[in-house]
């Protein structure tokens, strides 16, 4: 028996998706600050603070702790909890911040304990916790790409999280070993250990381009990958930025004109 509430869902979309969750009357889900999208007749909405799970402590101390943790992991203070109050099921939909997949997660089926990187979390069956990991490797902490906090998802219910670009998802066998980029890492289970790698070779290190480290994953236990980190679509984002007022172009001469045209000069 699940101590979660029980959920149903639907994703739609492809590139920037939204996930539809289906409600039977007194079930609540559990959603990121900004996620809402719509919700049929009979829910209703209500902030909470913290990450509104039973496991966190009563009272308003294990309240506080529950969002100081949701606040080292890039989270907001306050969540939004939806609860079918009608008779019928009722559907809520909420949508993804950024191009990419809503990866759903059954935390029962995966070990009762998923973690993942920061401000990955979009919402979840009522009941999951929402806390934080400490890396406890001092190399993972400082060249790891994530620091040495990250997302730790706890229960049996369902949870939901999205990252950037395609989704590939990895079972490593015992002491299997997968070296990836440090920002492609999305989430994995409990037993996955993490660590980091240093390239070697000065040329690797100096004109590579990959960054001085890997992140070393070892089985045994499930990967999820991300083709497409938010830090690596931010710098390009910023390449292309106008410069000093101006508007960057391919095409010099094009640009310039259109630029003249626009009457923003050369």
């Amino acid at each position: 028996m699940r101590q979660n509430h029980e959920i149903d869902f639907r994703i739609f979309g492809e590139e920037m998706q939204c996930v539809e969750i289906e409600l039977d009357p007194q079930e609540t889900v559990m959603a990121e600050s900004g996620a809402f999208m719509f919700m049929e007749e009979g829910i209703e909405m209500q902030t909470v603070f913290g990450d509104g799970s039973t496991g966190g402590g009563g009272g308003l101390m294990g309240k506080l702790l529950s969002a100081g943790k949701r606040v080292l992991t890039g989270e907001s203070l306050f969540m939004t909890a939806f609860t079918n109050l009608g008779q019928g099921k009722s559907r809520v939909s909420f949508a993804s911040p950024y191009p990419g997949k809503i990866i759903p997660m059954d935390l029962q089926q995966l070990g009762g304990k998923v973690i993942c990187q920061k401000d990955a979390f979009l919402c979840a069956a009522k009941g999951v916790s929402i806390g934080i990991n400490f890396q406890k490797k001092l190399g993972t902490g400082l060249f790891g790409g994530e620091g040495f906090i990250m997302e730790k998802l706890e229960g049996d219910g369902m949870a939901f999280v999205h990252a950037g670009g395609h989704i590939l998802e990895r079972e490593l066998k015992p002491g299997e070993v997968l070296r990836i980029d440090t920002g492609c890492i999305v989430a994995y289970t409990k037993d996955v250990d993490f660590d980091v790698q240093f390239i070697g070779g000065i040329k690797n290190t100096f004109f590579g381009g990959e960054g001085v480290f890997f992140a070393v994953l070892r089985g045994p236990g499930k990967v999820w990958l991300q083709t497409l980190p938010i830090s690596r679509l931010a710098s390009r984002v910023i390449a292309y930025a106008p410069q000093n007022g101006g508007r960057r172009e391919e095409g010099g001469l094009l640009g310039g004109l259109g630029n003249l045209l626009d009457g923003d000069g050369f």
